[in-house]
């Protein structure tokens, strides 16, 4: 698949998801089958450029190429200069975001708001298409978007056409409206009519958690490529069972115990060394969380954790929680309910 001057390895996408999708992650989920994966959202607010959030988002030191990131906001020339801005920090790829239905967000007229307001929708992304190409032309602008504000009013098909005209080079739809939050069932009769209204590559996204639900979106949207988010938590090899199935119709067999136990060891060291002691220890404890969801002694083990305060007692833990799963059996039993 093309994206600007770049040739992505395959058409399967790690979504952007605050706090989640920092460079360890994206590097994780890339090294385990997929084919390109977009930063944490940035906020276009100057004030927070140089905050340190900020900074650490736009760190993609040694991160595999292309590197996107996503831009949010709502002020077109603001969000115009955090676009250059980022691209002068290494992105080579930047995404728009009017997808995001948090609160905080949406508060201040952005993400997934926007929708309401297509003529502010056509001139932040006129004015961003125009900033980036006037200086980088070879740098794509893309867009994620929701199908609508509710379910009473789905305007995607008419964003769709309005990134086009605006020279945006793929998009990106979520299968729920900015209301459902992410409540209920994605659907997927939206993104296939956007699909067929325009002809830049469209990206499905919403509700995708295993290869046979991939290949069925892929089969009723008609999209380009697939974006996962939160099915990749915990679970980052996801991707390259999507990609074995899509391949050969086949189901890869389940990562046993041992390679999940080194996949987890390589994450929380890069994890460590990207945040440091006292921010690596806290923030780590969401992702083994999710790696050890539903499995067996995970619930006591996950309230031991909360009360460590040490990266290095951390990761000891974290691997003798796992080497007691192995003497039980060299593959994950899932006993708790997920």
């Amino acid at each position: 698949m093309k994206l600007g001057p770049y040739t992505l390895p395959n058409n399967l996408f790690v979504a952007p998801m605050a706090g989640v999708t920092d460079r360890p992650f994206r590097q994780l989920c890339k090294r385990l089958g997929a084919g390109y994966a977009v930063s944490e959202m940035i906020a276009s607010n100057a004030m927070l450029w140089n905050s340190a959030k900020t900074l650490r988002r736009a760190n993609h030191d040694g991160e595999v190429e292309p590197i996107s990131v996503q831009i949010a906001g709502a002020d077109p020339q603001m969000m115009a200069e955090a676009a250059l801005l980022n691209i002068e920090r290494g992105a080579q790829i930047i995404d728009i975001n009017m997808g995001c239905p948090a609160k905080k967000v949406c508060n201040v007229a952005s993400g997934s708001a926007l929708l309401k307001d297509e003529p502010l929708v056509g001139k932040i992304l006129e004015t961003i298409v125009t900033s980036v190409n006037k200086d980088h032309p070879l740098v794509p602008v893309t867009l994620k978007i929701r199908t609508g504000w509710d379910r009473e009013h789905k305007n995607a098909i008419n964003i769709a056409k309005i990134a086009v005209n605006s020279g945006i080079e793929m998009l990106t739809i979520h299968g729920r409206t900015k209301a459902d939050l992410y409540r209920g069932e994605a659907e997927y009769e939206t993104i296939a009519a956007v699909k067929a209204a325009i002809n830049i590559p469209v990206v499905a996204n919403g509700d995708i958690n295993s290869p046979i639900k991939a290949a069925q979106v892929l089969k009723e949207t008609g999209a380009d490529a697939l974006m996962i988010g939160r099915a990749a938590q915990g679970r980052p090899w996801i991707f390259r069972e999507i990609l074995h199935y899509l391949k050969t119709g086949q189901l890869l067999q389940a990562p046993k115990v041992a390679e999940i136990q080194e996949i987890m060891n390589h994450h929380l060291l890069d994890h460590y060394e990207f945040y440091g002691e006292y921010a690596g220890v806290r923030t780590a404890r969401k992702h083994i969380g999710w790696y050890c969801k539903g499995l067996k002694g995970s619930h006591v083990f996950r309230q031991h954790l909360n009360t460590i305060e040490d990266c290095q007692k951390q990761l000891e833990a974290v691997n003798h929680f796992f080497d007691s799963l192995k003497q039980d059996s060299e593959h994950l039993i899932y006993l708790e309910a997920a």
